[in-house]
């Protein structure tokens, strides 16, 4: 995977201003919000568990057309972030985000790595969060709320794949490269993307900071070994589709699964 500068004459202060403000249009601003949040729980009176982190939650109540167009307006917006990368990436000359391996040269590779990656790291991942939740460290977290209209499942599944592109192209493939690009040590490069990671998932409390930070390291460890953001993207789309739609599917008729 080529590291050089993104075009002739890019100095390295030009390069740190790009990373600075990609972030600051994804997810470094998510971080600072999810912080922001975290405080206002913790000051809040009762514990962290018997308050609701909403993840999938309508725009307008009653209004299910007009509902839709919001739900799908959030989406594509939410992506701009990862065009804005691609042209970026592009200006390299290495083939945009294929230098990533964000493309469709290895479908079966990538779609076999991901379910692997799923499987493991989806079961671990409840267990943590039920244990973190259950020691008061973490809020307790409701992926969705929609309403009980046809395009439910079909905007949550759009939501999660929205979630696990912007969070893989930006926070390991991009960010890495450019860490790398500016001179940083593969652990320190690591250690912010997993740090990255957990910060925009401080919302949920403690339990989904360290849990995601946890989850940032292994993803980052196994995209260097397979230079693809591809595998972790399926993996990420994967897991978000089974919380998604697993809770809708299961809230209030399962005694283990937390609701408010």
């Amino acid at each position: 995977m080529a590291d050089s500068l993104p075009g002739e004459g890019t100095s390295p202060r030009i390069l740190r201003s790009e990373t600075v403000l990609v972030l600051a249009l994804s997810l470094g601003a998510s971080g600072v919000s999810a912080l922001i949040s975290f405080i206002g729980s913790l000051t809040k009176p009762g514990g962290l568990k018997h308050q609701a982190a909403n993840l999938n939650t309508s725009y307008a109540p009653g209004r299910p057309w007009l509902d839709l167009a919001w739900q799908l307006f959030g989406i594509a917006t939410a992506l701009v972030p990862v065009a804005l990368v691609a042209h970026l990436l592009l200006r390299e000359r290495t083939g945009g985000l294929r230098v990533i391996g964000f493309d469709r040269t290895r479908p079966w590779s990538d779609l076999g790595r991901g379910v692997l990656i799923a499987a493991g790291i989806g079961s671990a991942g409840l267990a943590f969060y039920l244990v973190a939740r259950a020691a008061g460290g973490n809020l307790t977290v409701v992926p969705e709320s929609l309403p009980d209209v046809w395009w439910k499942y079909p905007v949550l599944i759009l939501s999660a794949l929205q979630n696990s592109v912007l969070e893989e192209v930006i926070v390991v493939g991009y960010l890495l490269r450019r860490l790398g690009q500016l001179g940083w040590t593969p652990m320190a490069a690591l250690a912010a993307s997993a740090v990255l990671r957990g910060s925009y998932h401080l919302y949920q409390g403690i339990g989904g900071f360290i849990g995601n930070m946890v989850m940032g390291v292994v993803f980052v460890l196994l995209y260097r070994r397979w230079q693809r953001v591809g595998p972790l993207v399926v993996a990420h789309a994967l897991l978000d589709i089974g919380a998604f739609a697993g809770y809708a599917l299961l809230a209030g008729k399962v005694s283990w699964l937390p609701t408010m």
